[in-house]
């Protein structure tokens, strides 16, 4: 135990495993893992159904009506990959995709008038929507063809007929207003494909509106169903299987460390602030840098709670109402159109993640709804309602309120770099930027995710399941 790494990483999280798998396969640094947990995940952890009831009924047993226990694998924040997006470049990347098996995801929903549309998967079904009106379809399909075509390379695709659109210079807002969108087309983008919780990103640059479309595009593209692929088992292989690469290059993991009490007791810093080392067990593992989850460093001047976000899970025996009977989906909720006398107003978007059994994360017949927004409510319930009211009835709920973290520590002075938790999103590109973001502050290099593998692993279709 008392020996000397580049880097220790506390907490195995999505984000953490994916660090860690970074540091030792590409940035061939010597990584020792600690987690308090007998698991892998953290926050973002997978678990059968004994496990589930253990964290929120007291150790209750679960019905035998819910099937096997071992039959479940109910992910507390289960976010979708997009397909085309930067999580899947970093499972080719480190070869993580060799461990792990994908099915597409069967639609992507928008509630609108009180009930779940689908989202279009090409300009043509846009423009055939309900949500468009006769009148604006021409503009939407401008709109959407610029940018499709955009490349700020390329000046011919900076055109509006004979305008020049000057892209780098412009709002999201003020982009839509040069194709005289009308608002509920307007919110309609910006929430069902960018994906933006509410309408602050209105004045940031149009250009990640763009990027954000394109991805989203090129994405449904790939399967044709949704822009979204989610792995089989649910997402607890996506720690282990990050983990697995981060040991097949010499990373070592300790996992349970809680088992002992106190067992990682401390955080060693120099004279000079930086970290040294962390003790664990009585014995100090020596660093020169410190990767964490909040939960590490909570009640810390390093660490801020800036809000809390409202979680459901839900058990069902049936599929989502007004779904086509899909066995999986997203639906975005806008705060917007919620009926204010029905339900509490809100100034940001609910989500919804649905997965079943054919995603092998339940019981034969069984479906998993797990609803997510930011906390504007004390209770949240109040938070979930409308989208708990999607869902009809249900065998088992479990609702809960989490502390969001951010992280206030200035990583230059200590080596210190701690991730953020889990938003209230329902895919990882928020999750894969930040990875990114500190892989770059960690080692002074930005990450290139172009690999000769890319092309060579593409998903396979076969009787609907991508295998990567």
């Amino acid at each position: 135990m008392e020996e000397d790494y580049d880097v220790i990483v506390l907490g195995t999280g999505v984000k953490e495993c994916i660090i860690s798998a970074l540091m030792s396969s590409i940035a061939k640094k010597k990584v020792l893992h600690l987690d308090r947990n007998p698991y892998y995940g953290g926050e973002s952890s997978s678990l059968n159904l004994e496990q589930l009831f253990k964290r929120f009924r007291d150790g209750k047993k679960p019905p035998e009506k819910l099937g096997k226990s071992r039959d479940y694998c109910v992910d507390l924040c289960p976010k979708f990959l997009m397909a085309c997006g930067n999580l899947v470049k970093l499972l080719i990347k480190t070869s993580v995709t060799d461990y792990l098996e994908f099915r597409s995801v069967g639609a992507s929903y928008y509630l609108y008038k009180g009930k779940p549309v689908l989202v279009p998967n090409n300009a043509k079904t846009f423009t055939t929507s309900k949500i468009v009106n006769f009148v604006h379809k021409a503009k939407v399909k401008k709109f959407l063809e610029f940018v499709g075509s955009y490349d700020p390379a390329d000046p011919k695709t900076h055109k509006k007929g004979s305008t020049t659109l000057k892209i780098d210079e412009m709002t999201c807002a003020e982009f839509y207003a040069a194709f005289d969108l009308p608002d509920n087309v307007k919110d309609f983008i910006g929430q069902a494909i960018g994906l933006y919780l509410n309408d602050e990103y209105l004045e940031e640059p149009a250009i990640e509106l763009i990027q954000r479309g394109q991805l989203y595009a090129n994405s449904v593209a790939r399967y044709g169903h949704s822009p979204y692929i989610y792995p089989k088992y649910g997402l607890c292989g996506l720690p282990e299987g990050f983990s697995r690469r981060c040991a097949v290059h010499g990373g070592v993991y300790m996992l349970n460390s809680d088992e002992k009490k106190n067992f990682i007791q401390k955080i060693h810093y120099d004279e000079d602030g930086k970290v040294v080392g962390v003790q664990v067990d009585g014995k100090t593992a020596k660093c020169t840098q410190l990767i964490a989850d909040p939960s590490y460093f909570a009640g810390t001047d390093k660490v801020k709670d800036t809000h809390k976000i409202s979680r459901g899970i839900y058990i069902l025996d049936h599929p989502i109402k007004d779904t086509n009977n899909v066995d999986s989906c997203q639906i975005i909720i806008p705060w917007k159109t919620l009926d204010t006398k029905k339900y509490k107003a809100r100034k940001s978007n609910i989500f919804v993640c649905m997965s079943s059994y054919q995603h092998n994360i339940a019981a034969e017949g069984k479906y998993i709804a797990v609803c997510s927004a930011l906390s504007e409510h004390k209770d949240p319930i109040d938070d979930l309602k409308p989208a708990i009211d999607l869902f009809g009835k249900y065998d088992e709920e479990f609702v809960w309120q989490t502390d969001y973290f951010e992280s206030v520590n200035t990583s230059s002075e200590d080596n210190v770099f701690i991730t953020k938790s889990y938003d209230a999103t329902t895919h990882f590109e928020s999750c894969s930027t930040e990875v990114m973001e500190l892989y770059e502050k960690i080692t002074g290099q930005a990450l290139d995710l172009q690999t000769e593998k890319a092309e060579e692993t593409e998903e396979k279709k076969e009787d609907g399941k991508e295998k990567s």
